[in-house]
């Protein structure tokens, strides 16, 4: 992409600056100076929501931890099995440009069966803040994984402690799925070391083609039995 920059909204943030970039049709998200998302393939933000709502056969009430550029939400929001949605996003002014219909990418996602909470997914999962759960999928995409983060703070949400909130926010037979950009073994062992006995844990790799070469970007799900 050889267009220029140019800054749609921008706000400053007790963790550094929040701003959306339009570089010809692509939109960007930059947080802290550091590059986060973009729009030119949304492919694996969007598996993330249709693989966990494939294994769940009954997804009434989902958890989205991290509102990005909004797909996820948007295809969570496109299977009618679903009831309501909860998005937790930590950088407010995110929450306040999708209200505001700021750029199209995040417009009218809020609504009937949708509520944006501007809170940490870690207190939430803690049951520390609102909303409360459970819920039958809850599904992080907060950072860019354990092992690439934008933010040194959400090392803490790949590890045990915060793994185990997450599956205890988990009604009975649910569904938690971490999205990472690359393959992270150690949250793989994470997972496994909270999963209780009934529980089931995987890997998904997703390979995906950009700029020339292919990248592999991974699911990590832990399926909680109904054992409690």
């Amino acid at each position: 992409m050889n267009e220029s920059a140019v800054t749609v909204a921008r706000e400053d943030t007790p963790d550094g600056e929040v701003a959306l970039r339009r570089r010809g049709e692509v939109l960007e998200l930059v947080v802290d100076g550091v590059f986060a998302m973009d729009t030119v393939d949304t492919s694996t933000e969007v598996l993330l929501a249709t693989e966990s709502l494939r294994r769940h056969p009954a997804p009434a009430t989902v958890l989205v931890g991290g509102l990005g550029l909004g797909f996820t939400t948007r295809a969570v929001l496109a299977d009618p099995r679903v009831r309501h949605v909860d998005v937790v996003e930590l950088a407010s002014p995110l929450v306040g440009w999708a209200r505001a219909g700021r750029v199209p990418e995040l417009a009218g996602l809020e609504g009937g069966r949708c509520a944006l909470h501007v809170a940490d997914v870690g207190a939430v999962l803690r049951g520390g803040a609102g909303p409360t759960g459970p819920w039958d999928l809850v599904l992080l995409d907060v950072d860019n994984g354990p092992d690439f983060l934008v933010h040194t703070g959400n090392a803490r949400l790949y590890e045990a402690p915060a793994l185990t909130a997450a599956r205890g926010a988990l009604a009975p037979g649910g569904l938690l799925v971490v999205w990472s950009s690359h393959r992270a073994p150690r949250l793989l062992a994470a997972l496994g070391a909270v999963a209780a006995g009934g529980d089931r844990v995987d890997e998904v790799v997703l390979t995906v083609h950009r700029e020339g070469r292919d990248l592999e970007y991974a699911l990590y799900a832990l399926a909680r039995g109904d054992g409690g």
